[in-house]
């Protein structure tokens, strides 16, 4: 979903319209759908539905674009509000209905903890496959990453 609003801002930059496609079209060839692939067909055949899924999206991407020109369909970027000029957070309804959500979010996610923990004496983690443990640690890294942000962007709006 984080996918379109960056499409939008690389187009508002320049960025030609079949590259703003492809960018879009990109979440086909992402390393967890080939590892997907990988273990229901073999990697030769991941890499092979790979190769043809990205070189697909370049050719759909390249014909998209200039069958838009052709037809003077393609958007202007320059008209309109930029999207850099737009206000992001605003105390709206938008947070009021994200509230009860994250609070459900958390909710769950310390059923989900509480119930993993008393299900330990199943599963150990010398079980768990290297691949499972990195991707476990990149997860872990990935929420401390996002919750740096939101501390340092939370500092900025209080200080600034």
């Amino acid at each position: 979903m984080g996918n379109i609003p960056l499409a939008a801002l690389l187009y508002d930059r320049g960025v030609i319209f079949a590259g703003v496609m492809a960018f879009i079209f990109s979440d086909l060839v992402v390393l967890p759908v080939l590892r997907i692939n990988a273990e229901y067909y073999g990697w030769k055949m991941a890499l092979y539905i790979m190769g043809l899924l990205l070189s697909c999206l370049v050719i759909t991407s390249l014909l998209m674009h200039y069958g838009f020109q052709l037809l003077d369909l393609l958007p202007d970027s320059s008209g309109g509000k930029a999207i850099t000029n737009r206000s992001f957070f605003k105390l709206n309804y938008g947070l009021v209905l994200h509230i009860p959500f994250i609070v459900s979010s958390a909710v769950l996610g310390w059923l989900w903890w509480r119930q993993q923990a008393g299900n330990d004496h199943h599963h150990s983690d010398a079980e768990a496959s290297l691949t499972v443990r990195i991707l476990q640690a990149l997860s872990v890294l990935a929420a401390i990453w996002l919750a740096g942000g939101l501390v340092v962007k939370a500092i900025g709006l209080y200080s600034g």
